[in-house]
């Protein structure tokens, strides 16, 4: 994204092997685990149940997924054998209490800009249209007015479910909240230079400013490699210093520390933008050309990173909209399933939450029509699509809505991705669900 502009039982958020990359990091994501549909619940198109109704958080889901109060007798005959079974099945009632069009707007993610205020945001989350914000447009007033604002949105929430709140905090040019209370953050080439100890440090500091104003989630670190013999003639990364390193061996203890550092400030992590953008010319938000990787294959060492950050525990990947025709020759990367699904979800091994990087005022999808953003996105294995323009979200929400209305098995990807969705949000505390242990 340009420079305007968390699953259950994944286990903890702090240091898994800094500084320590290598196959041995792909064998880690074995580990790994998120939830999956439950069989026979409703499916995308199923009417919204009576559950969902009870909005707030004063009469929430109990952990064996009743409405009742917990001293009701149903809640406690419903309640699970095993307490480590609680948050999945809350999050499975949750999901089953959402209508069709409010699990799409679990998939959705919408910018807020200084320049355009909340406007019709707030509509759209009181309406359960979006799961998600992201700060664009540069934020400069400083961290009371960001607190302010985030209260608002999560104000607006009506129900059960909370907001993921983000921002591209990454550093250098690319920091979207400044102003006092948020600390100048150097670029990622004189952080990737730091002793991992001293990037955790750093990592944790600029978290818990982060999560003072109420941002949850940063889309940061960057996994890409930028090659030396390229460098700055890498547009989207190269060219303003985005890069930890260039090599992924540079890289990668890099990702881990910043992804350790965010979790123990208490923030939500993001590697990106899989499966790299390190080798490409052009900038995807601003061209459709040079955006073509010639070079990478489904056992790049330019994963390394990747793989170390998904070790380390990062909450969502980020996946690119360039093309790997040596991995997909027709599609670009959001919207293939040999790279979201073969490579990341198999490969990897990666389980959790897969985002966009920006597909509304990008150029590089202006010639696919909004509501196939969407909808190829998910049906490639992604789960929350992003996107910098509120006015697109109604034409992407409907999409999902219809196509999953008529595709039985699309609707059971919509559902797969609700759920990864509800899972991070709980672990993360932003639902009415127990954290899992």
């Amino acid at each position: 994204m340009r420079s305007q502009r968390p699953a259950v039982g994944r286990g903890g958020v702090g240091l898994v092997g800094v500084g320590r990359v290598g196959v041995g990091a792909v064998a880690a994501l074995a580990l790994l685990s998120a939830c999956t549909p439950t069989s026979g619940r409703p499916s995308m198109s199923s009417p919204k149940s009576p559950a969902s109704s009870a909005g707030g958080r004063s009469v929430g889901p109990t952990p064996g997924g009743s409405t009742a109060s917990s001293s009701s007798p149903a809640a406690a005959s419903s309640a699970p054998t095993s307490s480590a079974d609680a948050p999945a099945a809350c999050v499975a009632d949750l999901a089953d209490g959402l209508s069709a069009a409010e699990r799409a707007g679990q998939l959705l993610m919408v910018a807020v800009t200084p320049a355009e205020g909340l406007g019709g945001v707030t509509g759209q989350i009181a309406a359960r249209s979006v799961g998600g914000v992201i700060y664009l447009g540069g934020w400069s007033a400083g961290a009371a007015q960001i607190a302010a604002t985030s209260r608002r949105l999560q104000a607006a929430v009506d129900g059960e479910v909370e907001l993921f709140v983000a921002a591209d905090q990454e550093g250098g040019q690319v920091q979207q909240l400044t102003g006092p209370g948020f600390s100048s953050i150097p670029a990622a080439t004189e952080q990737g230079g730091w002793p991992a100890a001293d990037l955790i440090r750093a990592a944790s500091g600029w978290a818990r400013e982060l999560a003072a104003a109420g941002v949850n989630v940063d889309l940061a670190p960057v996994a890409d490699t930028v090659p030396a013999d390229i460098g700055t003639a890498n547009a989207p990364i190269g060219a303003h210093r985005r890069e930890f390193g260039s090599t992924p061996k540079a890289v990668a203890p890099a990702v881990e520390a910043v992804v350790a550092g965010m979790h123990e400030g208490g923030v939500a992590t993001t590697v990106k933008h899989f499966p790299g953008i390190g080798r490409i010319r052009g900038n995807t938000d601003n061209t459709a050309g040079g955006i073509t990787d010639s070079v990478a294959t489904e056992s790049d060492p330019n994963l390394e990173p990747f793989a170390a950050g998904i070790a380390a525990g990062v909450d969502f990947v980020m996946v690119s909209t360039a093309r790997y025709p040596r991995i997909d020759p027709e599609n670009q990367a959001i919207f293939s399933r040999a790279i979201v699904t073969d490579l990341l979800r198999g490969r990897l091994g990666w389980e959790g939450v897969v985002i966009t990087d920006d597909v509304g005022a990008a150029r590089s999808v202006a010639a696919i029509p909004v509501g196939d953003r969407a909808t190829r996105f998910v049906a490639a294995g992604g789960d929350i699509v992003l996107t910098a323009r509120a006015s697109d979200i109604p034409t992407m929400q409907q999409a999902l809505v219809a196509r999953a209305a008529g595709d039985p098995a699309f609707a059971d990807q919509v559902d797969a991705a609700v759920l990864r969705v509800l899972t991070l949000k709980t672990a993360r505390g932003l639902t009415s669900c127990p954290r899992p242990r």
